[in-house]
């Protein structure tokens, strides 16, 4: 849809983000952006800047910042939903928490799944060494509920473009549902992923799209243009091979139980 910005008070005295520019879906209520890879949404323990840094510049005309509503790990690209004021952002976390959010992720992974499409039901849990840190796997036993509707987009030169339909939020749940359910990682995963295939490579992840239902106001739409570091992944046509697929992914599963506000926000990202 096309983005019409209002006008803001003293918006040519501000130092202007380039997140302004990223701006795909803006209402009285709603924001979405298209994050670029490597900007992380909560403030890193270093200082580093993060998307907080950037929120002043994106109130286009309201008093208070928006807030984001859900996460995407730093090196997760797309669509990132902002709520421009309190009670929506309570509306959009219910929305959350009842599985009424639609999102799609797009990935290249580092080889071809046999099947070409399927639905992933694997419970997650975090392990944490001395060694290697935290990381998420898979724990039927103590583990939260994830699933992940799939489908190979295309396949060439022993990668898969994959399309993900998320119907749980867990975090890193694409990472280790491509990883351990497919099979194969995501191409630039430096903890899930074939650390030598995707050597020096970025992460080739990307919240492809979001939709939000709300009632008897229109929902609220999002689709973020694939990014060029796809083509260095192989798939320099991964945007005309996602046109029209993006509604055609595996159905949803039926609805599970209404989680927690702290399962569907979790420290970072699905993806």
């Amino acid at each position: 849809m096309p983005v019409n910005h209002p006008a803001r008070p003293g918006a040519a005295s501000e130092a202007r983000s380039p997140l302004a520019d990223r701006v795909i879906f803006i209402d009285g209520e709603a924001i979405v952006i298209d994050k670029p890879a490597g900007l992380p949404v909560d403030a890193p323990r270093d200082g580093s800047l993060s998307l907080e840094n950037h929120l002043a510049s994106l109130t286009f005309g309201f008093q208070r910042w928006p807030l984001p509503v859900h996460r995407l790990d730093r090196d997760t690209s797309g669509c990132l939903l902002l709520a421009r004021n309190p009670k929506a952002h309570k509306r959009f976390t219910a929305a959350f928490e009842a599985q009424q959010v639609t999102k799609r992720y797009v990935a290249i992974l580092s080889g071809v799944p046999e099947q070409s499409e399927g639905l992933i039901d694997m419970a997650l849990g975090k392990t944490s060494t001395a060694e290697d840190g935290w990381r998420m796997v898979p724990d039927d036993r103590r583990g939260k509920a994830a699933r992940t509707g799939w489908r190979v987009i295309a396949a060439r030169d022993g990668r898969a473009l994959v399309l993900f339909s998320p119907q749980t939020g867990r975090t890193h749940q694409l990472r280790v549902h491509s990883a351990e359910g497919l099979g194969f990682g995501i191409v630039g995963d430096p903890v899930y992923g074939d650390r030598q295939e995707g050597l020096g490579q970025p992460l080739l992840l990307h919240a492809l799209s979001i939709r939000v239902d709300r009632g008897a106001k229109p929902a609220i739409e999002a689709r973020a243009v694939v990014p060029d570091r796809f083509a260095a992944g192989g798939f320099p046509d991964a945007e005309q091979l996602l046109l029209g697929q993006v509604d055609v992914a595996p159905e949803p599963a039926p609805a599970s139980p209404p989680e927690t506000a702290s399962e569907v926000q979790p420290e970072a990202g699905e993806g």
